[in-house]
């Protein structure tokens, strides 16, 4: 399978050689050229020579998604710091690029289920902290 992250921070890395390890195909997209630095981190060479792809652009912008393989990706993570971002990047993955797997990373609860109502997959870190945190407190 071939997968599409936009974003390269803690979760988008680690994701992205999560599923290389899988023996998929992985390519990551992120405005900040240093953001490369956490892909090799645990690599006995780079990303690339592992086999990952790393493309430096701005994902609003459709060039850079298609430098990327907007085109050709089977599934799609929107995984950058930014709601807003993720939302539009993930629709326009889903609804101008007919990507299959569309995955989204929205931190704000309530927009992550609005959203997913809307048939967007909606991962919401903080609610699952949320739900951690009241489980511990209970004592669950």
């Amino acid at each position: 399978m071939f997968v599409l992250i936009v974003g390269c921070g803690r979760a988008g890395a680690a994701l992205a050689k999560n599923l290389m390890a899988d023996g998929h195909t992985v390519s990551v997209l992120d405005e900040s050229a240093d953001a490369h630095r956490l892909l090799d981190i645990g690599l006995d060479g780079n990303w690339e020579d592992a086999g990952g792809m790393f493309t430096v652009g701005t994902a609003l912008e459709t060039d850079a998604l298609i430098e990327a393989g907007i085109e050709r990706a089977d599934a799609f993570v929107a995984a950058t710091n930014g709601d807003n971002t993720n939302l539009v990047i993930a629709q326009i993955a889903q609804r101008r690029f007919n990507v299959d797997k569309v995955v989204v990373r929205v931190l704000d609860p309530n927009r992550a289920t609005w959203y997913g109502e809307q048939g967007l997959k909606t991962i919401c870190p903080t609610q699952a902290g949320i739900d951690m945190l009241i489980a511990a407190v209970k004592g669950g």
